[in-house]
């Protein structure tokens, strides 16, 4: 499974994911004509490499280039929920993502298989995703979520690759120049983002060592650094005696 990160942080987030000849994309939220020239960049053809976008939730950075799928007439999968925040897409074009006893149904869509989970935001029914391709290849995708819950964990378990918000260091957040409504609203487990130890304390029960590939994305420009983000999931892993770039890959975007 080949995985591009074509943009994230607050100014917009777009992933795609590869497995053959079946590619999607995990969020929209560049412009369309940036995302076009982003994706040229990396080789990716708008017109034959997306077969469908996955939306996470509906803020502006995470929709903001849903144009992408009028023009090359590719479904669009989101929440019922979500769907509130989503205009401009093509009534012939919109898909729901289905529950069943509590849990969402697989999509199939080529080769790959894409199960959404429930993640935590100040949005109506956010989710992240786990993508399986047919050759039992794994990747998971946590953007804006104020925790990870077990069922979560349950969910991006056995993943090769991990692409996980590290949005802030709560010590820069707390003593930063944000006004105590906003701190208040980015720490909060049930509506804000992950700080680099909470994702720091998920990577250490999820990673084994197996050279997983792990982005940490979504940092604040704020009240974050990537030297703090990486540097927390590193002595997170080193506990348990892993060790980057030989274990496991981490990188930030």
């Amino acid at each position: 499974m080949k995985v591009e990160i074509l943009a994230t942080g607050s100014n917009g987030n777009c992933i795609h994911l590869q497995s053959g000849s079946t590619g999607i994309l995990i969020d929209a939220g560049k412009w369309k004509r940036d995302l076009e020239k982003r994706l040229l960049a990396r080789g990716i053809n708008a017109a034959t490499d997306i077969q469908a976008v996955f939306i996470t939730h509906s803020h502006g950075d995470h929709i903001r280039g849903l144009t992408l799928a009028n023009k090359y007439r590719v479904q669009v999968w989101a929440t019922e929920g979500e769907w509130k925040g989503i205009s401009g897409v093509d009534e012939e074009l919109r898909r729901v993502l289905e529950t069943r006893w509590s849990k969402y149904d697989p999509v199939q869509i080529g080769e790959l298989t894409i199960h959404p989970f429930r993640t935590h935001h100040n949005t109506y029914e956010p989710v992240g995703y786990a993508i399986e391709d047919d050759s039992g290849a794994r990747a998971c995708v946590v953007f804006d979520t104020g925790h990870i819950d077990d069922e979560m964990l349950d969910m991006m378990e056995g993943s090769g690759i991990y692409i996980i918000e590290a949005n802030h260091d709560s010590d820069m957040l707390l003593y930063g120049p944000y006004d105590d409504y906003l701190k208040e609203r980015i720490s909060d487990p049930h509506r804000g983002h992950l700080s680099n130890d909470q994702t720091a304390a998920a990577l250490q029960k999820l990673i084994k060592g197996r050279g997983e590939r792990i982005y940490l994305t979504h940092l604040s420009s704020n009240n974050n650094t990537p030297e703090l983000a990486s540097q927390a999931a590193r002595l997170a892993l080193f506990e348990k005696g892993l060790i980057n770039k030989r274990d496991y890959y981490l990188e930030v975007v």
